[in-house]
């Protein structure tokens, strides 16, 4: 099955601001002993979405159900940070959001969120903070990243974006999952092994 080009990304956003967002606290580790990342959405955030101590929800924007549906999240610098684990990216694409928007973003993190055909796309502190504070007052707010033109489009106002060449192109011509090209490529891969004399 071929894989779908992405061109905008169009929903709601949940500001998860802060800087140095690292992947340990975006799905602790005791989350990561699975087979598959199937289950990883319930780990996401946890540490932050939960009292460790009262085992109640904590007051963190994930759990206002005024951001139930956001497809969006907005941060800080530094996103994704810390460990390369590959559980992070996926424990929030499992959880429906299938952009960032930040203000920069750690190497491995983004390459394993481009991957997923999920765009971490940069935007400057101001920009963010300006939508970010719209959006708290109107959750409803919808939202239109466009990766051809690098721009954010909501209510009347529209604000640059950046993102590597190769990660927009690879996002906008559906090549941004290696692992799938080859399974689409499976019969010349099979034609080229059948040609190679030590096979």
């Amino acid at each position: 099955m071929s894989l779908p080009a992405i061109s905008q990304v169009v929903g709601t956003a949940v500001p998860v601001l802060g800087h140095d967002i690292d992947t340990d606290r975006i799905i602790p580790a005791r989350f990561m002993k699975c087979v598959t990342f199937d289950d990883l959405a319930e780990g996401m955030f946890y540490d932050v979405k939960v009292n460790p101590e009262t085992g109640e929800k904590t007051d963190h924007p994930l759990n206002d159900s005024r951001f139930d549906g956001a497809n969006i999240i907005l941060s800080g610098s530094n996103f994704g940070c810390g460990s390369s684990r590959e559980h992070a990216p996926q424990s929030i694409y499992r959880s429906g959001y299938r952009a960032v928007i930040a203000e920069s973003f750690a190497e491995i993190f983004f390459g394993n969120s481009t991957t997923l055909g999920m765009p971490c796309v940069c935007a400057s502190a101001a920009d963010i903070a300006a939508l970010a504070e719209l959006v708290s007052k109107a959750p409803e707010t919808r939202i239109t990243i466009d990766i051809d033109a690098q721009k954010v489009h909501y209510a009347d106002i529209s604000f640059p974006i950046t993102l590597p060449d190769s990660a927009r192109s690879a996002l906008t011509t559906a090549k941004y999952d290696p692992l799938a090209e080859l399974l689409e490529n499976n019969e010349a891969i099979e034609n080229t092994a059948a040609n190679l004399a030590y096979i």
